[in-house]
Order: C-alpha cells, then structure tokens, then sequence
C-alpha cells in the first residue's frame, strides 16, 4: 500500500530573491505545483526581505532605500511525507535560514 500522506514544510529567507530560488527547486527538482506553493511575510508587516536583493541592490548608487526591508519571507508548500528530507535539503541550499515541517 503507498503512503499518500503530506506534510506542510516551511522555511523562512532573508531575500525575496531566495524565496523565488526555492520556488524553483520545489518545482523543478521535487515535482511540487506552483500553485501548492505559497510565499508570504513571516510577520504581520509587508515586506520584500531583511536585506536588500536583485534588483534592490543592484543601483548605480547603492542599494535601494525604499524597498519595504520589514521581516523575512516565508515559503511553504504540501509536500510527500517521504519527500521531507530531500526538500529541506533543496530549501537549505536555496539559502532558508529556518526550515520547518509537521
């Protein structure tokens, strides 16, 4: 009989541009549908990530001040529960400062 159970996995990043990597390894190495994959504040407040990324800090003049720098971003999709520990591994190479499941 095939264990068709899922867990939630959760994992926090400082940068939207490491949220958006994981995405890709969640889609591309481990089959997950995007629209299973949600991306979100890990807080209450709007934000783009702690830090600045992409095309933030990427200016002629240094890195922009006006990108909401309010709290990390959390990415969490459904995934097999015999595919866990592959996606935690994915999720720590894309950068994931924390990484949860239940």
């Amino acid at each position: 009989m095939a264990d068709d159970s899922t867990t939630t996995i959760r994992a926090t990043f400082q940068t939207r541009e490491a949220a958006d990597l994981a995405v890709e390894h969640l889609v591309q190495q481990h089959g997950v549908s995007r629209p299973d994959i949600f991306i979100q504040s890990a807080s209450d407040r709007n934000t783009t990530g702690s830090v600045p990324s992409g095309g933030d800090a990427s200016h002629e003049e240094g890195a922009r001040r006006d990108a909401p720098l309010a709290g990390e971003i959390e990415v969490s999709a459904d995934i097999a529960s015999n595919q866990v520990a592959a996606v935690q591994r994915s999720l720590g190479d894309a950068g994931a400062l924390r990484i949860s499941s239940h």
